[in-house]
């Protein structure tokens, strides 16, 4: 039995390094279903939240609503997700439950940030935080 490569290292045609990802490895998130632990539907990823560092930190889903109506986006703490080990990505995992979800901020693009964690809500570490 021949050991399976994750990833190989190759070079395109004009000899730009490219490595190239088993696809049984690596797929894209945007769109996939979200369930909680207990099952729940919890909605779909939208969008991913990155850092000008490039590190991932929120992924946005599209919760609530049936058809999309009644529907809002909310932002989820990276370290909250849980993605399939084997088997086809078809879902990601949600670490919170409904109740948990369903009295989250809205995220909207251009407003501060808010994450929705394990636990507790948290601002973003970079929006300043409110003074008292």
């Amino acid at each position: 039995m021949s050991a399976r490569k994750d990833a190989s290292h190759e070079n395109t045609e004009d000899g730009t390094p490219a490595t190239v990802i088993d696809d049984r490895d690596a797929e894209g998130i945007l769109g996939k279903n979200v369930y909680s632990a207990a099952n729940e539907d919890m909605g779909r990823v939208v969008d991913v939240i990155v850092k000008r560092t490039g590190e991932v930190r929120a992924a946005v889903i599209d919760f609530g609503g049936f058809l999309g109506v009644g529907s809002r986006t909310i932002a989820v703490d990276w370290s909250a997700l849980r993605f399939p080990t084997s088997g086809p990505m078809d879902h990601i995992i949600l670490e919170l439950t409904r109740d948990q979800v369903r009295l989250a901020p809205e995220y909207k693009p251009g407003e501060p940030l808010v994450v929705l964690g394990l636990g507790d809500v948290q601002p973003h570490p970079e929006t300043p935080a409110p003074e008292h």
